[in-house]
C-alpha cells in the first residue's frame, strides 16, 4: 500500500512542477505543454522511486529516506526541465 502511495504522490508532484514550469519559464516550452507534464512527472516518480529503495539500503533511516522522497523528486523534475530548455536553444 505505501508504494502506490508513492507512486500516486510523485505522479502529483510531477503534475505540480509541470504546471509551476509555466510560471518560471513564460512562453519557452520547447516540448510543449504535454511534454513537459510527462518530463516532469517521469522524472519525479524515478527520482521517488530511487529515493525510497536506495537511501535505506545505503544504511540511512527512514527519517532521511522521507526527506529525500519529499524535496528530490521535485527538484530533480525542475532541473530535467531546465536542461531540455538549455538543450532545446
Amino acid at each position: 500500500m505505501e508504494f502506490i502511495i508513492l507512486i500516486a504522490a510523485m505522479i502529483l508532484v510531477g503534475l505540480l512542477v509541470g504546471w509551476i514550469a509555466d510560471f518560471i519559464w513564460k512562453d519557452n516550452r520547447p516540448i510543449g505543454v504535454q511534454g513537459d507534464y510527462i518530463a516532469a512527472i517521469i522524472t519525479a516518480v524515478a527520482v521517488g522511486l530511487v529515493d525510497w529503495f536506495v537511501i535505506p539500503a545505503m544504511g540511512f533511516s527512514k527519517g532521511l529516506r522521507n526527506l529525500g522522497v519529499a524535496l528530490e523528486p521535485a527538484l530533480g523534475a525542475l532541473l530535467v526541465l531546465w536542461l531540455i530548455r538549455v538543450a532545446k536553444k
